[in-house]
């Protein structure tokens, strides 16, 4: 038998009540006691049962265990611009009007080493895979929309991690990651809604997409269906409008929610409503001035997202995260300033980008981080945030830096794959080992042309490159010809220095007159990577402001290592890289780029 124990409040009822039907079987008739003994039943059986009912609730059910509390989930707001570049902020750049981004920005924590790629499509397949470009097939270039080519099959993303842990999950704005296919198209890969363009630019009014001269459409679609009727409309407008119309009909009680606003701005056309031009009348720049008014929609666009957030009970338990895609078109109003480079390129200008968080749940706000981060951390640190395991993700090359952007705990990310591309060879034609080579020329010429070099020297004199009288011609590396064109130093005996003029004068670099190149992997000083004279704007730029830069930029070309021909140089070890290959990778605070990283000069801020 299993004892039953009474509770104490229980077994003091009833005695009280025994010591009350012994009191009345004494004092009284027994036809009184017979009314007295039924009221005292009555009052043992009220004490009884809530005395019981009492117990009922104390007693705990060992049977049953009650379920763990859920963490809470926070509410994900994602806003992803297009080509916005570092100066095109007002935290950064006073002359642009942000008000809100800037106070967001200030309230939480700027990210000031943050990291994307310095195209559209990369970036996005990134941010929605957690995986470097080089893992899905997209190292190259942009998704054309003629182009049929989207993310993997077999990847497995973003947006459908935060599905299996309860999220509703909602994408407005820009998608550019294929759709040749419907099982490319953002409702097939993990959003349960899609409202926007699925190509790289579409007009902001009439939502016409070409991809060249007689391949034009309409490009808006609600969900798998196209969404007719919205012409005359401004994309920055209608996209917040629905990204509202969301928070207005989800509940944030019942789920959580991850909203991906994907703005097409501030990509070309340079098209804005022409109230947000008038502020920016003084700008002489008409590209510049209204490239400014579209980055004016942005922040109003922001500020109507979160005062919906505010409005519909979200913000408490809210992140709000802001990041361009890539870096800005200096040529199309936009700025970089005071970083090198462009949209399009692998110096800091093309993959340095702007981005912030603010939320009420960050523990240390109000700050400006400096770790190392990466568009492809966010993958793993959402997934964390939402209660999910990342490590279920294969393959991922992102890193959980919630608590370097929370905490200020330093970043577990050292370095950074920008990109391997073997597809982009620069235009000149390339050997096996990528030296470039002019065009071929007839045989007689070239024999022609070395004996008329091979008479023109001194019998004395020691040329730079020693010709065999081989049937077949020798071909030279580029670095071969530049430094035959130069002439010889006179041979004549130096004079004798003083010991104080010995020890002031510092030693000069070697000079490679011997013919012989640097060595693959030779480091180069950063005047002569970065200080070439070359365009009237680089001048200005080197004269003005030394622009600083948060990685020592190493260019290795390809003519970079030993050559000669399309064969290593005797003695040479083989090359363990293709230097014509356009890479690049940080480590630490040096990135090191071969082959042809773009556009390189530093483009000053337009001037009003």
């Amino acid at each position: 038998m299993v004892e039953t124990k009474r509770p104490p409040q229980r077994v003091v009822a009833e005695e009280v009540v025994t010591l009350l039907l012994l009191l009345l079987l004494l004092f009284f008739s027994p036809e009184v006691e017979m009314q007295a003994a039924a009221a005292a039943l009555a009052v043992l059986s009220v004490v009884l049962g809530l005395d019981g009912l009492r117990a009922h609730r104390s007693e705990p059910n060992q049977n049953h265990t009650e379920p763990k509390k859920k963490k809470t989930q926070p509410h994900i707001i994602f806003i992803l611009t297009d080509d916005q570049g570092f100066n095109d902020i007002g935290y950064h750049n006073p002359t642009l009007k942000t008000p809100t981004l800037d106070k967001l920005a200030a309230e939480g924590v700027t990210l000031e080493n943050y990291y994307v790629q310095p195209i559209c499509t990369p970036s996005r397949s990134q941010l929605i895979t957690g995986r470097y470009q080089i893992h899905t097939g997209l190292q190259h270039s942009i998704i054309r929309p003629s182009q049929p080519s989207c993310l993997p099959a077999h990847m497995d993303t973003l947006p459908e991690r935060l599905r299996q842990a309860g999220y509703a999950t909602h994408m407005v704005g820009k998608w550019h990651l294929g759709f040749y296919r419907k099982a490319c198209l953002p409702t097939r890969k993990g959003f349960d809604s899609f409202f926007g363009s699925l190509t790289g630019s579409v007009d902001y009014y009439s939502y016409g997409s070409c991809d060249g001269p007689g391949l034009c459409g309409y490009d808006l679609h609600d969900d798998e269906g196209v969404a007719w009727g919205q012409e005359g409309k401004y994309s920055t407008t209608l996209f917040t409008q629905r990204a509202r119309k969301i928070l207005e009909s989800h509940d944030p009680a019942d789920r959580p929610l991850f909203l991906l606003l994907s703005l097409q701005a501030v990509h070309t056309p340079l098209q804005t409503p022409k109230s947000y031009i008038y502020p920016y009348r003084d700008m002489a720049n008409v590209a510049r001035r209204k490239f400014a008014a579209m980055v004016s929609t942005v922040d109003e666009a922001v500020r109507n997202v979160t005062y919906a957030l505010r409005k519909h009970g979200y913000y408490r338990n809210s992140v709000i995260i802001y990041s361009t895609d890539n870096g800005a078109q200096p040529f199309t109003g936009g700025s970089n300033w005071p970083l090198r480079g462009r949209k399009g390129t692998y110096w800091e200008g093309g993959v340095r980008g702007v981005a912030f968080v603010h939320s009420p749940l960050l523990r240390r706000r109000r700050r400006v981080s400096k770790a190392l981060l990466h568009i492809t951390d966010w993958f793993p640190t959402l997934v964390a945030l939402a209660g999910g395991n990342a490590s279920e993700s294969r393959g991922l090359d992102g890193f959980d830096v919630w608590p370097t952007i929370s905490e200020g705990r330093e970043s577990p990310r050292q370095e950074i794959l920008h990109n391997i591309d073997p597809l982009h060879k620069p235009p000149a034609q390339t050997t096996k080992w990528g030296a470039a080579s002019g065009p071929k020329k007839p045989k007689k010429k070239k024999k022609k042309i070395q004996k008329k070099r091979i008479h023109k020297l001194k019998p004395k004199q020691k040329s730079a490159f020693r010709l065999k009288s081989t049937k077949k011609p020798q071909t030279f590396s580029h670095h071969a010809v530049q430094l035959k064109a130069t002439k010889p130093l006179p041979q004549s005996k130096p004079k004798p220095k003083t010991r104080a003029q010995a020890q002031n004068q510092s030693p000069r670099p070697k000079s490679y007159s011997s013919g012989a190149p640097p060595a693959a992997g030779t480091s180069h000083s950063r005047s002569q990577i970065q200080s070439r004279p070359g365009s009237k704007s680089r001048r200005n730029a080197s004269r003005n402001q030394d622009p600083p830069a948060s990685a020592s930029e190493a260019q290795l070309g390809p003519h970079s290592g030993p050559r000669n021909g399309s064969r290593p140089t005797a003695g040479w070890p083989q090359p363990p890289w293709d230097a014509s290959v356009q890479a690049a990778i940080r480590v630490g605070d040096w990135k090191l780029l071969t082959g042809d990283p773009g556009h390189g000069d530093w483009v000053p801020p337009q001037v009003p």
